[in-house]
């Protein structure tokens, strides 16, 4: 596979894309957007390249609206304006450049002069590293996407394959609803596909093996079974959590600005940080759960400014993928207090802070097609946070559990580094 392109390469493409449009897709460079598509799995070759970029862009678009996107204002700001950019929508394909830039600044409702110098910048950029991240990730297998050569393989000359248009998934959306297409104007779904909106790809991730679950990505090794975390019931392990492989969902605790730990510092937010990070020679290229974090406060208003205490936010994997991990939740839990030189954490805020991860866990099995089926939390609240490590194990275990009663598919790991604070999840979790 060629090397991926960088975040420069790909934005400066976009922009020549987005002037362009895709009608003249052949028109662009698209060195980067190719390497991309391929590494993402959406082409295999130039036969197939202009279809596979679009396929990616649409992808693209939808992981940054969180795989639900429509063209109203409850949907997120940069992925509506992202899809408007580049007539994502339906019947928007063949739209002039200047049209297309007119609606997506409406998005933002400013003039498309402010748009240009201001949010277009930040459209590009955001859907250039939603792009990176599928490439990095890898397209996941949807329903029906069987590989390998087995039957089914819709690649080129696979055994027993047939090669399925892959405008189904993209093109005909670009284009219009097909006779007896219900679905509501401005769902980037395919017509025909009644899953969820956004449920066509599952963006980020590896493609899960036969068994359902992701084979051990870059060669590691998966845990062994008796080691796994068994549905409907609550695992302890005393490991840093950033060496957790093959579990589904990493939460992290932050503060209710969800600004991470800086990467040199010891906890659960700074060494997530720095597990996730992408590097080049050592040097960090990519600050992926950072950038992602402002990415989600532009886009709701937010930056500089607290989040309701229990707020979850989700980002991608970035390096932690090749790890078997597929998302990265982040748990908005302490609060500043003393002009920052403390916090403060209330043992409520632990027990919604766990609903909602829940909460959104199951969104993310539908909207964004992701086999989502075990989940890992530290201990939330304790340490800097100021939770007594005793309060925080209960409430925490008295959260999971009570989710676990409500659906009992889950499988929770819970982590700590240190010996007091396991002892202390191994008790309240014996407990009744």
């Amino acid at each position: 596979m060629d090397a991926l392109p960088s975040h420069q390469e790909l934005t400066e493409e976009l922009k020549c894309l987005r002037r362009l449009g895709f009608p003249r897709l052949r028109h662009c460079s698209r060195d980067g957007l190719r390497a991309a598509a391929v590494a993402a799995g959406f082409c295999v070759d130039a036969d197939d390249e202009l279809e596979g970029i679009e396929e990616l862009l649409g992808a693209a678009v939808r992981r940054l609206g969180g795989g639900d996107l429509r063209d109203a204002d409850d949907c997120d700001p940069l992925a509506r304006a992202a899809a408007h950019s580049f007539g994502l929508f339906a019947y928007r394909r063949g739209v002039p450049a200047s049209d297309r830039r007119k609606a997506a600044a409406g998005v933002y409702g400013v003039s498309t002069e402010r748009f240009r110098k201001s949010q277009e910048h930040e459209v590009l950029d955001g859907l250039a590293s939603a792009v990176l991240a599928l490439a990095r990730s890898g397209r996941p297998a949807a329903p029906g996407d069987v590989r390998s050569g087995a039957p089914g393989d819709s690649r080129p000359g696979a055994p027993g394959g047939v090669r399925s248009d892959p405008r189904t998934a993209v093109r005909t959306l670009l284009t219009g609803p097909v006779p007896g297409d219900a679905r509501p104007p401005g769902d980037l779904r395919a017509p025909g596909d009644l899953r969820a909106p956004g449920g066509l790809r599952a963006p980020g991730g590896l493609r899960p093996g036969p068994s359902g679950r992701r084979p051990a990505p870059g060669g590691l090794r998966p845990l062994p079974a008796a080691s796994r975390p068994v549905p409907g019931r609550v695992t302890v392990r005393l490991t840093p959590i950033e060496e957790i492989r093959d579990i589904d969902i990493l939460v992290s605790s932050e503060n209710v600005y969800l600004e991470m730990s800086k990467t040199f510092r010891p906890t659960v937010s700074g060494v997530l940080r720095r597990a996730a990070a992408e590097r080049s020679d050592g040097e960090v290229v990519d600050d992926v759960l950072a950038r992602e974090l402002a990415v989600w406060l532009h886009a709701h208003r937010r930056t500089g400014l607290a989040v309701r205490p229990g707020t979850v936010v989700p980002t991608s994997a970035g390096a932690l993928s090749r790890q078997g991990v597929r998302r990265v939740y982040h748990a908005a839990v302490a609060t500043p207090v003393d002009h920052g030189s403390r916090y403060h954490v209330a043992p409520g805020t632990v027990t919604e802070a766990v609903r909602q991860s829940f909460e959104l866990a199951r969104a993310e099995r539908k909207t964004l097609a992701l086999p989502l089926t075990s989940i890992c939390f530290p201990l939330l609240g304790a340490g800097r946070g100021g939770l007594p490590a005793a309060d925080a194990a209960a409430h925490l275990l008295g959260a999971v559990r009570e989710e676990l009663r409500r659906d009992p598919s889950w499988s929770v790991l819970l982590v700590t580094r240190r010996r007091e604070y396991a002892g202390l999840l191994r008790d309240a979790n014996s407990g009744p």
